[in-house]
């Protein structure tokens, strides 16, 4: 399976740490646990982003990365429509972070899949870089430039 995400620096596309969720907490972390917000195609994975940028600090060079994961359907848990909490595409909605969170440090799963708060009908996976044998399972397979479209500019 290929997922992919953005980054906004070069130095960045090659981690694969969960080290930016740690240190800045998402939609399903808590700052201090690490995980790694992929998505299941590269459109959503830019169209994540572009959703956190307004005009004046989107960064002058992105990069898409297309990221390999080697794993068994048993080692992704996708949360149940009825498992998510109330009011789960409000930012910083504490229950969603106790669920990744706890998620994250059970290490049960080399990743979770989650519906996409910016378009419930496609998915994104939250990779979990304290999996055993996370980097084994885990590989870059390209880090591509990616200009902004600048229709989205205005």
């Amino acid at each position: 399976m290929i997922v992919y995400r953005i980054a906004k620096a070069k130095h960045r596309a090659e981690d694969i740490s969960g080290i930016g969720a740690f240190r800045n907490g998402g939609r399903w972390n808590s700052k201090g646990t690490y995980m790694l917000y992929t998505s299941v195609n590269s459109s959503l994975a830019y169209l994540e982003n572009l959703v956190h940028f307004d005009e004046s600090d989107i960064p002058p060079g992105l990069y898409i990365i297309s990221i390999e994961l080697k794993a068994a359907s048993s080692l992704i848990y996708q949360i149940p429509d009825d498992d998510y909490p109330v009011s789960w595409q409000v930012l910083d909605n504490l229950e969603n972070k106790r669920v990744g969170d706890h998620l994250m440090l059970e290490k049960k799963y080399l990743a979770v899949k989650v519906r996409s708060a910016v378009n419930p009908s496609e998915y994104n996976y939250l990779m979990n870089p304290l999996y055993p044998g996370y980097h084994d399972r885990v590989k870059i397979r390209s880090i591509e430039p990616l200009q902004v479209d600048s229709r989205f500019i205005r």
